[in-house]
């Protein structure tokens, strides 16, 4: 066996494909896409470095492992880095040296990062060679669906429309309400929120056009937001009508289910598709506060239909909520963990 490295060239993706089959894990189908030519960075595009293994007999080379290094706008402080090699061409040392090409790369980069991330599914061949090549996890990721009901209801003080007594028909009306998904409000809160749950890989500084492009735009699949605020307080004392909302606790936007072949997918059971859901809170909310808002608005969320979302180790006020469920039954992982792990 003769392994020869090159640059990845147009057709690589079809002939890799040829060898390695279809993907072993969530996180390869997700990184196969990132294999393309190499950047500069100056034409506007992320800068990129992807290199190509062949086996080479007889002068023939045929492609049979690849790996691949790139910025990211998004938490710019590592770069993404993915190698994937044949089965019958593993532990063989090709791995090693296409990651030994790319830390060498990554050190030319015009932006001066080095350090490289990674996702692996624990249990998983990358997992083992991550473990080997010196990365650790720095983060673990699951999606969760939480069936319809898995959380009590809460209960909300009547409204009081000032100066008669509370109306319990309307109670919580003033404090869960709809918001759409283009409010500056909403925006601000998320980008925030998202901001103060990454401190273990650093978002950079988010834009409100960032924000919204991520989390909120149309073509990200949003299509509705609620929201649970805190209860408005008159500033002439009880019995007067408040002018004022009171400040988002916690947030909750809903996406639409990507579109699906119908000649593969499986058709689900009507009703139990569960929404797919980014849920949090305000920062600024204490551990106890946050915990209990977060918990309400999945509570309303989860009455009647079940949700799914991505709960990630640093999301504390989330897990709060969720992880009993998991204890208890009421809610499900859906596939395998997600670490992320880094040099």
């Amino acid at each position: 066996m003769a392994i020869e490295y090159r640059e990845w060239r147009e057709g690589d993706d079809l002939a890799l494909l040829e060898v390695w089959g279809g993907p072993e894990t969530e996180q390869a189908r997700q990184f196969r896409g990132a294999l393309t030519v190499s950047s500069a960075g100056t034409d506007g595009t992320p800068w990129r470095r992807t290199i190509v293994a062949e086996d080479v007999m007889d002068g023939v080379g045929i492609p049979v492992a690849a790996g691949v290094v790139y910025e990211a706008s998004l938490h710019p402080e590592r770069f993404w880095a993915y190698i994937e090699v044949a089965r019958d061409h593993r532990r063989a040392g090709i791995g090693a040296t296409l990651l030994a090409m790319l830390r060498r790369e990554a050190g030319q980069a015009p932006s001066g990062v080095t350090s490289l991330r990674a996702k692996v599914e624990p249990g998983s061949p990358g997992a083992a060679f991550a473990e080997a090549s010196g990365l650790s996890c720095i983060q673990r990721s699951r999606l969760v669906v939480v069936e319809p009901g898995a959380l009590k209801l809460p209960v909300f003080p009547g409204k009081n429309d000032g100066g008669g007594p509370a109306n319990d028909e309307n109670a919580g009306s003033d404090v869960v309400m709809d918001l759409a998904t283009g409010s500056v409000e909403l925006t601000d809160v998320v980008g925030r929120y998202y901001t103060s749950i990454h401190g273990w890989d650093s978002p950079g500084l988010l834009s409100v056009g960032q924000v919204q492009k991520l989390f909120l735009d149309d073509l990200t699949g949003a299509h509705g937001a609620i929201v649970l605020r805190a209860e408005p307080k008159s500033a002439f004392g009880a019995g007067v009508a408040p002018s004022r909302k009171g400040r988002i606790r916690a947030f909750a936007v809903s996406y639409a289910a990507p579109a699906q072949d119908p000649a593969t997918a499986a058709a689900p059971a009507q009703g139990t598709q569960p929404t797919d859901v980014f849920v949090g809170h305000e920062p600024a909310l204490d551990a106890d506060d946050a915990a209990a808002a977060v918990r309400d608005l999945l509570a309303l969320l989860a009455y009647q239909h079940p949700v799914m979302l991505e709960l990630d180790d640093s999301m504390t006020a989330l897990r709060a909520a969720v992880e009993p469920l998991l204890e208890n039954g009421t809610a499900h992982q859906q596939g395998a963990d997600t670490l992320v792990v880094s040099d």
